[in-house]
């Protein structure tokens, strides 16, 4: 991307229900900014309520970009979302507002900033053949072929196994060299002003609980019932977001509605816990962390703390 001067943008990132949306917006009002999200479900036009987006009328105080532009029956992967924010992040550039990265999946952060490994096509046979193959066996192979790489992921890694064993079968080299060749990264060309949003766990978990008892009202049933109707391979990453398999299965009568809400409680929790901990170890120790819940005065110290950046 074109940048000379490095301009500035603003990353909120964190778990999902820590806030994150309320600070964009509320940040996109005082700053003249554009909001883009930055998470996977978020994408899909199917999910509006499910995947927490922001309201029409939310949207409405101030540009949103990359909410509900995907069709589901279509798989939106990093590379792809990350090419479309590029484009979010110049329009947002050239119309002079501040762009404000926002969302919780940290592979689309990840590849947005530092790019993407160039790895060729992989060989169809060859990807045949290693799909194909149980976990355990597929693991083993792994370990001699690209030892690093197996002691890197659980052996019982089903996805990520496969991909680190077809790349070094069809390309003759192992996935981490392929990695240290990433290409594409946006990081050398912006100002990143990153805020990642660490709230008190209680705090969270019960928004957490909260959020998923608002999906199972009637907009949310309705929303899932109309994705149901479509038919689409249960594999699409629409099908598998939090929130949809417990209600499909009880609009099916499989659960209860007392069942379905305690197995939504417990998805979207776990979900939770798995991006703190990604957020908490894995961007750079330099990049702010904020502890404090986002309720009134913590969303306005947050708020304070960004512009803080954005100004100096």
């Amino acid at each position: 991307m074109d940048s000379p001067a490095r301009t500035k943008l603003a990353l909120i990132a964190g778990a999902t229900a820590s806030g994150k949306s309320a600070l964009a917006l509320a940040l996109a009002e005082r700053q003249a900014g554009t909001v883009i999200n930055a998470d996977s479900a978020q994408v899909y036009r199917d999910l509006r309520i499910v995947s927490a987006r922001p309201s029409e009328a939310e949207e409405a105080r101030a540009p949103h970009r990359l909410y509900g532009y995907r069709d589901g029956a279509v798989a939106c992967s990093a590379a792809d979302w990350a090419d479309d924010a590029k484009a979010a992040i110049r329009e947002a550039q050239q119309q002079g507002r501040l762009p404000i990265l926002v969302g919780g999946t940290g592979l689309y952060i990840r590849t947005l900033l530092e790019g993407i490994a160039p790895i060729p096509p992989i060989d169809p046979d060859i990807r045949a053949e290693v799909r194909a193959l149980p976990v355990a066996e597929a693991h083993a192979l792994l370990v001699r072929e690209d030892p690093m790489a197996a002691e890197r992921l659980r052996p019982s890694d089903t996805t990520r196994v496969a991909r680190a064993l077809e790349v070094v079968r069809s390309t003759g080299r192992p996935l981490g060299e392929w990695h240290r060749e990433k290409v594409g990264g946006i990081a050398g060309d912006v100002r990143l002003v990153p805020l990642i949003l660490l709230p008190p766990r209680d705090w969270l978990y019960t928004r957490c609980d909260r959020r998923f008892e608002t999906m199972m009202e009637e907009e949310g049933l309705a929303e899932v019932e109309s994705l149901l109707e479509r038919r689409l391979d249960p594999a699409l990453p629409v099908m598998r977001a939090i929130g949809v398999p417990e209600i499909a299965a009880f609009l099916a009568g499989e659960l209860s509605r007392e069942q379905a809400l305690e197995a939504g409680r417990i998805a979207t929790r776990q979900y939770a816990k798995r991006q703190y901990t990604w957020f908490s170890r894995q961007p750079p120790a330099a990049w702010p962390r904020f502890t404090e819940p986002l309720d009134c005065e913590g969303l306005a110290n947050a708020l304070a703390r960004l512009e803080e950046q954005i100004g100096s």
